[in-house]
């Protein structure tokens, strides 16, 4: 008889879940973010044949190196910065991501963030609790019904958030480095400067890579109107945070919603927990019972069709699975 697979689990499978992974799979309980590498003893290393993991967890060459039978390593998120792609694949690992499950809770704490920005909610809410309602009318704010909306990225959740946008009667933009014909009527494709010239609103939808880190910065946030917000709900360092403090500052741009940040969890000593007009979130995008559980499993579904030779609904690099083939 052929004996199970073993497999690392360092991401939170529900009960259930993980009894349906153990009928076929000899689990390795590894903590959330610690490396593996560390966790697992020597001798069991070669014969880890899967991982599924969180972002926190490094698929880099020492740990490619570390567990030379690993063949797929699913990553429990969309993103999946914290692989090294070019390693894995020359190593036929393959790796998987949770696409399309998350899009709309994404859109939704976009959606949220800039309705607390053009309409000062967090604010409005501390004016009643503090008593100063009783004292004088609160500020008033900015409609965004009519305005522009301009997205940096026009992916899954860049569709969503463009659909739901017309509900507010917004114009929405968009920058690829591509236009999208699928989205003709929905959006207008226009150059990335005047993307950041005409929007309202401008909202980041782009992965982190080395050709994304801190491409939106001094430069850019000097072409957005003083009026403008701009909300981030892909990857922190995506954005030069020390520009965006300075333009937050200086006035350059209205204010910022951010749900990522170059440094999470953010410590309340950053300049950004200080600014009036910056509206923050803990890195909730997806973080719902339905939207994880969907992420979940999906992630577990992708390691065990891989190890059962069934292709995998999301691949991030499905040449590995190709060879294969």
């Amino acid at each position: 008889m052929s004996q199970k697979p073993k497999i690392i689990v360092s991401a939170p499978l529900p009960a259930d879940l993980r009894e349906r992974v153990a009928a076929v799979c000899e689990i390795i309980d590894v903590p959330v973010g610690q490396n593996p590498a560390e966790a697992v003893p020597a001798s069991v290393r070669p014969e880890v044949a899967g991982m599924v993991c969180t972002v926190r967890t490094r698929v880099d060459q020492a740990l490619l190196d570390a567990f030379p039978a690993l063949t797929v390593s699913s990553n429990f998120a969309v993103g999946f910065d914290n692989v090294d792609i070019e390693a894995a694949t020359r190593r036929k690992v393959l790796i998987c991501n949770t696409p399309g499950v998350l899009d709309g809770a994404v859109a939704d704490v976009m959606i949220g963030l800039m309705l607390c920005l053009a309409r000062n909610l967090v604010a409005g809410d501390a004016f009643v609790r503090s008593g100063a309602w009783t004292k004088g009318a609160f500020a008033l704010t900015t409609d965004i019904r009519g305005k522009t909306l301009g997205l940096l990225g026009m992916g899954r959740i860049g569709k969503v958030v463009a659909r739901t946008a017309q509900a507010f009667d917004m114009k929405v933009i968009y920058h690829n480095r591509r236009e999208d014909p699928s989205v003709e009527g929905l959006a207008a494709y226009v150059g990335r400067d005047e993307l950041f010239k005409s929007s309202d609103v401008l909202s980041v939808h782009i992965p982190l890579s080395a050709e994304t880190r801190h491409s939106v910065g001094k430069r850019e946030f000097g072409l957005m109107k003083p009026t403008a917000y701009l909300i981030n709900t892909a990857r922190g360092p995506v954005l030069d945070e020390a520009a965006l403090i300075e333009a937050l500052r200086a006035g350059t741009i209205a204010g910022a919603g951010l749900d990522v940040m170059e440094q999470e969890p953010l410590p309340p000593s950053s300049p950004l927990c200080e600014l009036p007009n910056v509206v923050l979130q803990a890195h909730v995008g997806s973080a719902t019972h339905e939207t994880r559980r969907a992420m979940i499993d999906l992630a577990a579904a992708n390691l065990l069709d891989a190890l059962g030779g069934k292709t995998p609904q999301a691949m991030v690099n499905p040449q590995v699975w190709q060879a294969r083939a």
